[in-house]
């Protein structure tokens, strides 16, 4: 691993400093920056500037003894930057880069540890044991959210430039094959980024999303398994043509329906061959209504079913299959699937229901609440896609700046680049730049998405934002309707580009 992302740590809530072996530190996040101030930063900051010597033993001698014996936590106690000492219950683990020995320190509050607590003491009787747990709980989702966030930048790069040369090659292409494997590989990575990012999540993310039409991504599914499979499954196509808007995360809906779909293919084994049949509906209940396991509130609904002629599920494990790790399937499955699409459509406010007879096949339907409003499908390719305008790509990882330039360039887009919000900022305040879309990461060392989005409002006014980030969602519900999800497809990076100008030009 390398620095930058051990500290996608800079957005913890508690203070992670990374320390070398002589004791000097090289990274301190916010967190640390706030609690102990100038002592961390800066070319001359060391441990032993906010090291107590209650501890005993001096910083570097700590850790040297540390190395023969590591412990996974204890207590240790600090200089903060009001010069009060205070206990902080210390993770700490080895991490080497470039040849280089460093520790990785993570400093949880230590409210409620006695005064005297010893140095690597362990969490006292006294403190409460729901605590501890809760603290050790946090490091794991903290690290949970780093290797996710750093995992979908890598796969956005390697989905959107497969998926741009996928719309170019033509269907005897002999590297077609090839390059839709490439992409099946990474959905699927995409699939385990985003269980991971589903699993480190503590709390659901409500965002109120304008209304879509729910046909494009079911279109964009299928046609991916389609691709996939060639001839082996008789596929069966009824959407309903005037679909009521519903108000949906698409890379989330898209991730479910992708896992229904899935479903039904390896329902038949590894060489069995079906039908496949996806529908789209609209549903109006004038009362509560009851689909098997599913409950409906009175209202609108858009449906997707997906059905397969496959070999079904018994009845005894019909009633588990939304059960988190519950799977009948051999590894690597790992029986989060299904509980995924059940946690992703009830928090959008729907439902998932699901009948099968053994031998008979299944029926997966997601229902989703709507409007009684017809949001027709947008065009996804072809020159209604291209654009003249000029776009500014803010993002600390090169992959990412380098795919979104490769593609909106060949669309005929001008597009500018900066690695970082301090960056962005010199090219937006050059005499005569002119830019008509900002793209920018949420989560980037030093000026973060965030901070970046307010500078740019107070600095231009009116300049359209569109903020993109594999975890964080944009806290600004003006931002949320054009929030890009990471990982995502070329088609997906050029439909909300064209949205958010012609967006930008309507308010104009």
């Amino acid at each position: 691993m390398k620095p930058e992302v051990v500290f996608g740590l800079e957005n913890a809530a508690w203070p992670a400093v990374l320390v070398g072996a002589g004791g000097g530190i090289s990274v301190a996040n916010a967190s640390a920056k706030n609690v102990f101030g100038p002592a961390v930063s800066g070319d001359t900051a060391s441990l032993s500037s906010i090291w107590a010597t209650e501890n005993g033993a001096g910083a570097t001698d700590f850790l040297a003894r540390w190395e023969q014996s590591p412990t996974v936590a204890g207590i240790l106690k600090f200089k903060t930057a009001g010069g009060v000492v205070k206990p902080f219950y210390t993770s700490i683990c080895p991490f080497h880069h470039d040849g280089k020995k460093s520790f990785v320190l993570q400093l949880l509050p230590g409210d409620g540890l006695p005064a005297s607590a010893p140095m690597s003491a362990e969490l006292p009787a006294t403190a409460s044991g729901d605590a501890a747990l809760k603290q050790k709980l946090d490091c794991v989702l903290q690290l949970a959210r780093t290797v996710s966030l750093d995992f979908n930048n890598v796969l956005t790069g390697v989905l959107a430039h497969t998926s741009l040369l996928l719309g170019k090659a033509e269907p005897d292409h002999p590297w077609r094959r090839s390059l839709l494997e490439v992409e099946k590989s990474a959905a699927r990575a995409a699939e385990i980024a985003g269980e991971l990012a589903q699993f480190s999540r503590q709390e659901k993310v409500a965002r109120r999303a304008p209304p879509g039409n729910l046909n494009t991504v079911v279109n964009r599914c299928v046609e991916f398994f389609q691709n996939a499979h060639g001839t082996r499954f008789k596929w069966r196509l009824s959407p309903e043509r005037a679909l009521f808007g519903a108000r949906f995360d698409e890379a989330k809906v898209q991730q479910a329906v992708t896992k229904i779909l899935e479903n039904a293919v390896e329902a038949f084994g590894v060489s069995g061959t079906g039908q496949i049949t996806v529908a789209t509906r609209n549903v109006e209940l004038t009362e509560a209504t009851q689909d098997r396991n599913t409950r409906l509130a009175a209202g609108a609904y858009v449906c997707v079913e997906i059905s397969d002629s496959g070999s079904g599920i018994d009845a005894e494990s019909l009633p588990r299959i939304f059960e988190p790790f519950f799977t009948t399937k051999r590894a690597p499955h790992r029986g989060l699937g299904l509980a995924l699409v059940y946690g992703i459509i009830t928090n959008h406010g729907g439902g998932v229901a699901i009948s099968s007879s053994p031998g008979q096949g299944t029926s997966a339907r997601i229902y989703l609440p709507a409007e009684r409003t017809v949001v027709h499908e947008t065009a996804g390719t072809g020159n209604e896609l291209r654009g003249s305008a000029t776009v500014l790509v803010v993002d600390d990882e090169s992959i990412v700046l380098t795919m979104a330039e490769t593609i909106l360039s060949d669309f005929g887009y001008k597009v500018l680049t900066a690695n970082g919000g301090q960056k962005a900022l010199a090219i937006l305040s050059q005499p005569g730049s002119q830019v008509d879309l900002v793209i920018t990461d949420l989560v980037m060392p030093g000026m973060g998405g965030r901070e970046l989005m307010e500078r740019v409002q107070q600095l231009h006014p009116g300049l359209p934002l569109m903020p993109t980030s594999g975890y964080v969602m944009p806290e600004d519900k003006k931002h949320s309707a054009g929030y890009l999800q990471k990982p995502f497809t070329s088609t997906e990076l050029l439909v909300k580009v064209k949205a958010a100008l012609a967006t930008a030009k309507a308010v104009d």
